[in-house]
């Protein structure tokens, strides 16, 4: 992600810090998303309605409507009750009536009129349906508007960054059926807003439209509103509302198909489960190369290369075609040629991309932006971990010239250290100064707080490529270059051999965050060090003592481990990167602590994040929350300014679940391997079903018997076995 804190009081703010005017994390926004469209509204199914704030229907990195408000004789409604369905496909509210009054008394007392508001998005267009009925005794007269707007920010000026000149805004342009509103970027794009009534408004003014309603008692109005984003050069995509939502239909049917189910003896974590599946399925884009999970939503509805690769390698074993997609999509979009621009490289993998506006302009550096160091080494160790999942070599060999680029950028990287070490220091003037998953400008920093200078060696970075080169080895292997093969094998155990040399503090029983410019290690115990599990760099006594202090106190929360211990200089349980809980950083650390058996890490790991989840709207993990201690009775402390919901964060559960079962697949020899699987005291049973390999597929019963697992396959179609491992 882009840096989104200060680093501190006496330092420079990053010129991409989301600002948080606004109480933000005591709302609770109502999101819907489809493709390159988003929009985030209230309760009511409106947005802005009380003030500013990032609300509003974007599409492409551009607010196309900023303000729409339903309002009885210029009240608002009664809210009764709201809700996003399971599946995320609509915002249905019920809304009421005021108590209206007149001149000579009250003309409509409260709950006379039910308003059923429903809204769907299309890949391009916001979809609204009114449903008005009078509940009431007798015939009853009112006035029904729709006050709209559109300012047409860069979602960069929305996130609070400030432009000197923008476009124009056109004049407005009434049409028999609605209005268009329209802007000229500086870009010299004209983007419009057109809304559509259905019935036509019988009043009209600039930003108002309205309807003078007479119902009879019991009789029902339907009006319909649709609001479309067109922007030269882009084919719209004008469908009806039932085609939309055939469309879902049809989407979520097929996918279900591909997708493993989960089903357990505890609800609360069956609805976990369901509202992060959910949640997956709506920040996936079908895009040309398949199916790609925009990282999430407001600030980051779009393709990111670190968090979908991170995203998939958590559902790989329930969902192999998301990683299918992501690896065919960033094969599609690698750096080719030195852009310093842009931080790209020959050979570098994508770190984000934009189609906003200040993005088109060079505002910011985000159109196709290659500043991450990390995104490369996991790249081929998706597509490592995606081969053994599925034994796909047809994939692989077709992005074999793709994965031989990436590890070209990794060796010529590498050769400009002495150590060997992959580090980063950022070629653009307007990119971004770290370049780890923790990218705040003030994330990396030394014992005494002093901020680390470049070029940065990160810990999990070298497990990530120590991960990548033997990953890579096996492939080549399977492509008939064993050459190739023995000299990845051989980068790999010099990596080793080094890293546990520089990085390793055995004084604080864990490994250094980063070595800086100087080679010096940044001695300060990080949730970092977790990630060197997961890549498997570490010996198994280095990882049991790394585990030990990741899950105790001032490491641990009771809900996760913090991003830094509560010891350190930066600590800070409110800030982005400095004493946070991130969701997706425990899930690979728990992903690391399977890798070496560590069973009770792993459990304690699993239960924080169940707790967390009972206490968040709608079970759905945040991005991050604050790093404060638990309290008896209290929730996880928001973060006033994360996303929600957010894709690795989502495929928390999912990682974990795959880490606790020790889930391994040899397509080879048709086997689904349980490596000492364990399940939490408070889910007694779990059940999987169409979990695939190959064309075949199996249902399977997990029961907890005291510290054991007895496993009962219910279903088996194909050439397939599931086995145990102890």
């Amino acid at each position: 992600m882009a840096q989104l804190t200060a680093a501190g009081a006496q330092e420079e703010i990053s010129p991409y810090y989301i600002s948080a005017a606004a109480a933000v994390a005591t709302q609770r926004p109502r999101v819907l998303k489809q493709g390159d469209a988003f929009a985030v509204l209230d309760d009511f199914g409106n947005a802005q309605a009380t003030g500013p704030g990032a609300q509003g229907l974007f599409f492409q990195d551009t607010r196309y409507l900023a303000q729409l408000l339903l309002t009885i004789n210029d009240m608002r409604p009664l809210l009764l009750s709201s809700f996003v369905t399971e599946d995320n496909t609509a915002l249905s509210a019920d809304l009421t009536n005021p108590d209206l009054v007149a001149p000579d008394g009250l003309a409509m007392p409260r709950d006379m009129v039910h308003i059923l508001s429903t809204t769907m998005l299309g890949k391009d267009a916001l979809f609204q349906t009114l449903v008005v009925r009078n509940f009431g005794p007798r015939p009853i007269d009112f006035r029904l508007e729709v006050n709209f707007a559109a300012d047409f920010v860069d979602i960069f000026e929305v996130r609070g960054s400030t432009r000197d000149q923008r476009g124009d805004m056109l004049p407005d342009e009434v049409q028999p059926d609605g209005t268009v509103l329209a802007y000229r970027g500086l870009d010299g794009i004209v983007r419009r807003t057109r809304l559509r009534f259905d019935p036509m408004p019988e009043m009209t003014n600039r930003r108002r439209a309205g309807w003078q309603l007479r119902l009879a008692p019991l009789e029902t109005r339907t009006i319909q509103i649709s609001v479309q984003c067109l922007r030269d050069g882009h084919a719209p995509d004008t469908p009806k509302r039932e085609q939309v939502i055939a469309a879902a239909m049809a989407r979520a049917e097929d996918r279900r198909l591909q997708v493993a189910q989960i089903f357990s003896s505890n609800e609360s974590f069956n609805d976990w489960v369901s509202r992060s599946r959910a949640d997956i399925e709506m920040l996936v884009t079908e895009t040309p190369q398949g199916s790609y999970p925009y990282a999430g939503i407001p600030w980051f509805s779009t393709a990111f290369g670190r968090d979908a690769i991170i995203t998939a390698l958590q559902c790989l074993w329930l969902d192999p075609a998301l990683a299918a997609g992501t690896l065919r999509f960033l094969a599609a979009n690698q750096a080719t040629k030195l852009d310093p621009k842009a931080d790209a490289e020959p050979g570098k993998i994508l770190h984000e991309t934009r189609k906003g506006e200040m993005a088109i302009l060079g505002e910011v550096p985000f159109a196709l932006y290659y500043g991450g160091v990390d995104s490369t080494p996991l790249f081929v160790m998706l597509a490592a971990a995606y081969w053994r999942r599925t034994g796909d070599l047809e994939l692989i060999r077709s992005i074999w010239p793709q994965i031989r680029a990436a590890l070209g950028w990794m060796a010529e990287t590498a050769a400009h250290d002495a150590d060997g070490f992959l580090a980063y220091d950022r070629k653009s003037l307007n990119g971004l100064i770290n370049q780890g998953w923790k990218d705040s400008s003030d994330s990396i920093f030394h014992a005494d707080g002093r901020l680390a200078e470049a070029p940065i060696a990160l810990a999990e970075v070298q497990a990530y490529a120590y991960a990548a080169y033997l990953g890579a080895a096996e492939l080549a292997g399977q492509l008939g270059e064993p050459d190739r093969a023995a000299v990845l094998t051989e980068t790999a155990a010099r990596l080793a051999r080094r890293f546990d040399q520089a990085f390793w503090l055995d004084d604080l029983g864990t490994y250094a965050l980063a070595l800086d410019g100087e080679k010096q290690p940044c001695r300060v115990a990080a949730s970092n060090a977790g990630h060197v599990l997961m890549g498997g760099l570490a010996s198994a006594d280095r990882a049991a003592k790394v585990a030990a202090r990741l899950v105790s106190p001032p490491s641990f929360s009771d809900w996760g481990i913090r991003t830094v211990e509560g010891t350190e200089a930066r600590y800070n349980p409110m800030s982005y990167h400095n004493g946070s809980v991130w969701p997706h950083d425990n899930a690979l650390i728990g992903m690391g602590f399977a890798r070496y058996g560590l069973r009770e890490p792993l459990l304690k790991l699993m239960t924080g994040m169940f707790d967390a989840s009972l206490f968040m709207a709608d079970h759905r993990l945040p991005e991050l929350f604050c790093g404060f201690d638990r309290r008896a009775g209290s929730a996880p402390t928001a973060y006033p300014v994360a996303c929600i919901p957010q894709a690795w964060s989502s495929a928390t559960v999912f990682g974990l679940m795959g880490a606790l079962l020790g889930l391994s697949f040899d397509p080879a020899a048709r086997q689904i391997r349980l490596t000492r699987p364990v399940l939490p005291g408070w889910m007694d049973e779990c059940r999987i079903s169409n979990l695939r390999l190959g064309d075949a597929e199996v249902d399977i019963k997990l029961e907890r018997r005291d510290r054991d697992v007895a496993l009962h396959v219910l279903r088996r179609a194909g050439a397939v076995e599931v086995v145990i491992i102890n």
